[in-house]
């Protein structure tokens, strides 16, 4: 069974109602064995059209992963990009934002670290916790030294979705194809891969009393990322919301996400012209002696 990447992705306009998404689905593999056959088609294929969105140097593709903490978000970008040239492609992962980086307006931070024409940039969690972990502790807003007759408005949500959206379509029309995925975990599946890690000495230091912590916030949460999906979803960077109970289907997903949006480049290696064929013919020439 094909994947259809347009099954998971959220539509422009569209009212988003997180309950009503999956967060398990039945698995495109049948077997463990099958489904590490299918990922590694993916990545063969994803290996070479990197090749090409190199050589072509027109586009450039940024995936942007948000999700609530143990999600998979890590395991989704380590497996699925395994084969990929580590030259051509970079991974960031933004935390708290330094005095510096509060000094600026929310976008510049991130902004930085966009990928070239030619390049894949990778970022684990993005300016989009301006208007997640930010909307759910409001208090953060204090400390980005915004004047306080903006803070007074709700509408700064609002504006800062206007901003994201404005940026995005620049992006585009300058070459660069935003792809973003929201990890659709459970509340009782996060409990699970929790429980997990307590019990994993060698995984004890991937939870912290502050994730616990967050859980308690979970409908706020909900709330935060389904205004957020329906506000920023666009034809030119569009939302996928993919199920992730399943760690293995959820990377099969993105993985074909990813091939058929870099196939629908419609790239191209550069045929040399005539003055290009004559330098290959000297260069040819030289390597004889």
């Amino acid at each position: 069974m094909r994947i259809n990447p347009r099954d998971f992705q959220v539509k422009q306009g569209r009212s988003v109602e997180l309950a009503k998404f999956p967060t398990t689905i039945e698995p495109f593999y049948k077997s463990k064995g099958q489904y590490k056959n299918i990922l590694a088609q993916h990545i063969s294929e994803l290996s070479d059209l990197q090749n090409m969105l190199y050589a072509d140097n027109r586009y450039a593709l940024l995936l942007i992963f948000q999700a609530m903490d143990a999600a998979g978000k890590d395991g989704a970008i380590k497996h699925v990009m395994s084969g990929v040239n580590p030259q051509g492609c970079q991974v960031f992962s933004f935390k708290h934002p330094s005095p510096e980086e509060l000094d600026h307006d929310f976008l510049w931070r991130t902004t930085r670290d966009l990928p070239q024409r030619g390049q894949i940039g990778i970022f684990n969690r993005s300016y989009y916790e301006e208007v997640l972990i930010v909307r759910v502790h409001p208090q953060i807003l204090q400390g980005e030294q915004i004047p306080k007759d903006l803070l007074r408005s709700n509408a700064i949500w609002q504006e800062r979705y206007r901003s994201i959206r404005g940026l995005e379509k620049h992006l585009y029309y300058n070459g660069t194809r935003v792809i973003k995925f929201f990890l659709h975990l459970s509340k009782e599946e996060q409990r699970r891969r929790f429980l997990k890690r307590m019990d994993d000495p060698s995984k004890n230091w991937k939870i912290s009393p502050a994730d616990i912590q967050e859980r308690k916030f979970w409908k706020d949460y909900m709330k935060a990322y389904e205004s957020c999906l329906s506000a920023t979803s666009s034809a030119k960077a569009p939302w996928y919301i993919v199920p992730a109970d399943d760690k293995e289907n959820a990377h099969l997903i993105i993985s074909q996400t990813i091939v058929d949006t870099l196939k629908g480049l419609k790239m191209s290696y550069p045929k040399p012209d005539a003055q290009r064929q004559k330098e290959l013919k000297q260069m040819r020439h030289g390597l004889s002696r």
